[in-house]
């Protein structure tokens, strides 16, 4: 049975001493072409990840641009906007204003116009007293 063991391992060991080179230089080739292969498959995907990152990039700044136009171009209604509201408040104040003091002036010229009315009517009747006084006088002074 020791025999039979032995021969085996003998027969075992043989084997494997006497494979080929040309399978070994097979599975090489065969190893370095999987190699190559992973390695451009890689490179491709490197290369297309860059192509579209600065795709990415691209259009971000591109957005971001435009979102800081927008945002300029509508400050700048905003702004014009109020410009605009301050100046008809403005103008709307000056129109009170004036409405104001054109009242105030006919109020004035109003209030002067009654004055010399009241004193004119206060002068005719100063002078018709007067008058009256004077018709008594003459009267008291004929009796």
């Amino acid at each position: 049975m020791k025999k039979i063991l032995f021969s085996a391992a003998l027969l075992l060991a043989l084997s494997a001493t006497f494979t080929s080179c040309r399978d070994v230089k097979e599975g090489a080739d065969k190893a370095g072409d999987a190699v190559e292969n992973a390695v451009e498959a890689t490179g491709d995907a490197v290369e297309n990840a860059a192509e579209a990152t600065g795709d990415a990039v691209e259009n971000a700044v591109e957005a971001t641009g435009d979102a800081i136009e927008n945002a300029a171009e509508a400050t700048k209604d905003a702004a014009g906007n109020v410009v605009d509201g301050a100046k008809d408040m403005a103008k709307d104040a000056g129109d009170a204003i004036e409405g104001a003091a054109d009242a105030a002036k006919d109020a004035a010229g109003n209030a002067v116009d009654g004055a010399k009315d009241m004193a004119k009517d206060a002068g005719d009747a100063v002078n018709k007293a007067a008058e009256d006084v004077k018709g008594k006088v003459n009267d008291l002074k004929k009796n």
